[in-house]
């Protein structure tokens, strides 16, 4: 980490403790989650059985990626833009973390470190 890093930290920490405080306990939970679903699952649902070794490999990961986070996008349109109730039970913070962690795992996947 570096200088610049930590000063920025430093300061966020400094004048904004409880957000920052609340920001690391959601982070801190969503790898919790990100732990068992992954024990559950494994990587061949992200990876579509692939080693992503190659270009084509990754994309298509990635394509799998954005069709999932394009579902949870989807959710929070009808949820929070167009208003419409929910259905299913599924707290909208769910939703949140599940985009988060997709994000994270795209960037495993771009990095070709999902496996």
């Amino acid at each position: 980490m570096s200088k610049e890093d930590k000063e920025a930290i430093e300061w966020c920490e400094g004048k904004y403790p409880e957000m920052t405080a609340e920001y690391k306990r959601i982070s801190d939970q969503q790898y919790v989650t990100f732990c068992k679903k992954h024990r559950n699952y494994g990587c061949g649902n992200i990876n579509v059985g692939t080693s992503l070794e190659t270009a084509e490999d990754v994309k298509l990961a990635l394509t799998g990626l954005w069709f999932r986070m394009n579902d949870k996008v989807q959710r929070l349109k009808q949820l929070v833009v167009m208003g419409e109730p929910d259905m299913v039970g599924e707290a909208i913070e769910d939703t949140y973390q599940d985009l988060s962690v997709y994000g994270i795992i795209a960037q495993l996947v771009q990095q070709k470190r999902f496996k």
